[in-house]
């Protein structure tokens, strides 16, 4: 009997895949799982039915052009050739390309890419900018070749003949197209435009795959002026719909956004007229006020004004002088009365009237007789008058 090593046996069997014509350019319809993306650039995964699974791995070179990123519990319709990886001795299909089962690979890479930007905040709401209501230049970037120009123009003809257009001239559809919107985007910005319209006409999601990428996203996102995105019609809503600034759902309806009717602007003016007359009433009443204040205040801090206060301050002060020195001048008099009261009370003329005299010796009055001699001249004072008399002795009477 013949032995064979392993690595014979694996390479026989091998090649008894190669020859069989029908595991080569196989269709495998399954569910994704244990989906690996490899940092080489290769897939790894395995697909599964109900009942068993297969290993499938898909080089760079193929997996590069995937339109969209495989995911876990995805159902998938894989293409590809069935053959054996020798070292391992397993079997496992060599994916070629991948499409998603029911639902196109573009429709899955949009949603994909949507939920990427959504989580980037390249969606949100608070970075929307607002649209000038009267734009003096309007950026267009379109085909100079197709019916969304001519609506634009029509509408703008119409209702905005004042705003100057601006055509900046892109691809909107094929290879190449995001490329060509991106860079018109940039450039409509350097011509001073207020307002820029990505308008195009309706298509099929195929036809819309530039307004889905990542590259016209981010430059819609990132211009220096406000866009309105008016791509396809209301049905078809597009990544770039949901980066600008605004989203109309056709290029007509981009146009009236950006352009005044002639009844909008009578009512605006009407508006605006009134709007103005009040803002001048305001402005006038509060500079009356203001110059009132200002008055009170020159009137307040003015020379004439702080003599006119000083004078007051005299005034005032040489009333309260004037009652001071009155009241000084009162108490000095009723004290002037109440010490004359006293004094009246203990004065000799009232003790001479009750019949008492003062003797007077010298002018020294005479308390008692040891003080008098006799001859001695004395002075008699009474209530009603003086008399002198002599002192004499009893023998002399």
């Amino acid at each position: 009997m013949l032995i064979l090593s392993v690595t014979q046996i694996n390479r026989y069997i091998s090649f008894k895949f190669k020859d069989d014509k029908k595991l080569s350019g196989v269709m495998i319809k399954g569910e994704i799982s244990n989906f690996t993306a490899h940092r080489s650039g290769h897939f790894y995964f395995t697909l599964k039915d109900k009942e068993s699974s297969i290993k499938a791995v898909m080089f760079k070179s193929h997996a590069v052009n995937v339109k969209f990123m495989p995911e876990n519990g995805m159902n998938v319709i894989a293409m590809g050739n069935i053959s054996v990886f020798e070292r391992d001795g397993i079997y496992q299909v060599y994916v070629t390309d991948i499409v998603p089962d029911g639902i196109g690979s573009v429709y899955v890479a949009s949603e994909q890419l949507k939920a990427k930007l959504q989580k980037e905040g390249i969606f949100d709401q608070s970075a929307k900018r607002l649209i000038p209501q009267m734009p003096v230049k309007i950026g267009v970037v379109t085909s100079k070749t197709g019916a969304a120009l001519q609506d634009i123009i029509n509408i703008l003809s119409r209702r905005y003949p004042i705003g100057e257009l601006v055509l900046v001239p892109a691809l909107v559809q094929g290879e190449g197209a995001a490329d060509s919107i991106s860079k018109a985007l940039i450039q409509a910005g350097k011509f001073d435009c207020d307002v820029i319209i990505l308008a195009r006409g309706g298509g099929s999601l195929e036809d819309l795959t530039p307004f889905n990428t990542e590259k016209v996203a981010y430059a819609v996102y990132n211009s220096s002026v406000p866009v309105i995105s008016a791509v396809g019609h209301e049905t078809d809503v597009t990544i770039a719909d949901l980066a600008a600034d605004l989203r109309a759902p056709t290029p007509s309806a981009a146009a009236e956004v950006v352009s005044v009717s002639k009844e909008q602007l009578n009512g605006n003016l009407n508006y605006y007229n009134e709007k103005l007359k009040n803002l001048i009433r305001i402005k006038l009443n509060n500079a009356e006020a203001s110059l009132e204040r200002l008055t009170e205040r020159l009137i307040r801090f003015s020379p004439q004004f702080k003599i006119e206060n000083n004078i007051r301050k005299f005034d005032d002060l040489q009333k309260r002088l004037d009652f001071a020195f009155i009241k000084i001048i009162s108490d000095y008099e009723n004290k002037y009365i109440s010490r004359i009261s006293q004094m009246e009370a203990l004065s000799p003329i009232k003790v001479l009237k009750r019949g008492y005299s003062l003797i007077y010796k010298n002018s020294n009055i005479i308390s008692n007789i040891s003080k008098l001699e006799c001859g001695d001249i004395i002075e008699i004072k009474m209530s009603d008058g003086t008399v002198k008399a002599k002192i004499i002795t009893e023998e002399d009477i």
